[in-house]
């Protein structure tokens, strides 16, 4: 988390050249980010004890602010780094994401057992 916290806000040499062609690719590596942080987090809280939606939402709400600290970090350091309204929705797009799949694995285990 660490990493990801240090790349969000430094900016590095060449980091404005774009070598892949896609259009808003950062929007899906945002929204992929926060939909691995809702997974992952509601796996490693399950044996915790705590009920699945308590679960769920601290996680989603863990991510939605961390994103938007980070965002807001970018807005005041005076790195090169650029806040954006739309990293910010994409942050929770991939939170909101990350809890209805996290959710149908959840339903499909109970229904296995």
């Amino acid at each position: 988390m660490v990493l990801i916290t240090l790349l969000s806000l430094f900016s590095f040499p060449g980091d404005g050249e774009q070598k892949i062609w896609f259009p808003h690719l950062d929007k899906l590596v945002h929204a992929g980010f926060h939909c691995g942080i809702v997974i992952l987090g509601s796996l490693s809280f399950k044996k915790s004890g705590a009920s699945l939606n308590t679960i769920f939402l601290g996680i989603f709400i863990f991510s939605a602010l961390y994103g938007i600290l980070i965002e807001f970090l970018q807005y005041v350091m005076p790195y090169g780094r650029a806040a954006e309204i739309w990293d910010v929705l994409a942050n929770l797009t991939g939170a909101s994401l990350g809890v209805l799949l996290i959710k149908k694995y959840f339903s499909r285990i109970g229904k296995l057992k």
